[in-house]
């Protein structure tokens, strides 16, 4: 693969046409939707070598980790407070003077991302009526990095505070050895999915409660390790 398809649907294997079409099950009620196979495994393998080769040099790192007042600032016991902390490498696409963004545009990414047929699959797997306009974004695991307990939700902003979609596609290289999605049910973190895979398919009603685990490399190969997550954000349509 040289470059990312006009259309999403070229990525798709048989099963991801018929989820595209809407026959298979959406969110529904439920706030996360995990598949395997809705991508067809040479394409890929085909996007995993494309964002390694020409996209890993690009991100940007960012990182927020654990501020000192949650720990100084305590007047209670047991009253912490912890914000949201995260380490990951970005590429985000609202300012298309990137390096980055630029070359998603010579690979084909943001026309990809862009076209009808992403957008159908997101609606179809959301089971709900998306609005156009949608936001993309590239994240880049390496070993270490994670994503810390936060829930998504937008308060202020009208458009997303009563809730919105976000849909992931996740490829890792073969020297990932370890990273998982924890999330709530019921009050509790007590629900677990391994994130490790090529062409995995996840979809999130958000607000909810969740986190991300520390990549883990395997053993010598943590300069090969690397998780790369290409996800889009949608609103509800008005």
């Amino acid at each position: 693969m040289r470059r990312f398809p006009a259309e999403f649907e070229a990525l798709l294997s048989r099963r991801g046409r018929a989820a595209l079409s809407g026959r298979t099950r959406s969110l529904g009620a439920e706030r996360f939707l995990a598949a395997e196979g809705l991508l067809d495994p040479t394409q890929a393998r085909g996007v995993l070598t494309l964002l390694d080769r020409s996209m890993t040099e690009l991100m940007t790192p960012m990182e927020d980790p654990i501020p000192p007042w949650t720990i100084t600032g305590m007047q209670y016991d047991y009253g912490e407070l912890l914000p949201k902390t995260v380490r990951v490498r970005t590429a985000t696409f609202s300012s298309r003077r990137s390096k980055a963004s630029q070359r998603a545009g010579e690979l084909g990414l943001h026309a990809m991302l862009k076209s009808e047929s992403y957008f159908a699959f997101a609606q179809a797997l959301s089971g709900r009526r998306l609005r156009r306009g949608w936001g993309t974004q590239v994240l880049c695991y390496g070993p270490g990095d994670y994503a810390g307990p936060h829930n998504d939700h937008h308060p202020e902003d009208a458009d997303a505070r009563d809730g919105y979609t976000d849909l992931h596609l996740t490829f890792c290289t073969d020297a990932v050895a370890a990273q998982s999605l924890i999330y709530e049910r019921d009050g509790h973190f007590s629900e677990e999915r391994s994130v490790v895979t090529v062409g995995g398919v996840t979809c999130y009603r958000l607000p909810f409660w969740h986190y991300t685990t520390p990549l883990r490399a395997k053993p010598k190969q943590a300069a090969r390790a690397r998780r790369w997550v290409v996800l889009g954000t949608f609103l509800d349509a008005r």
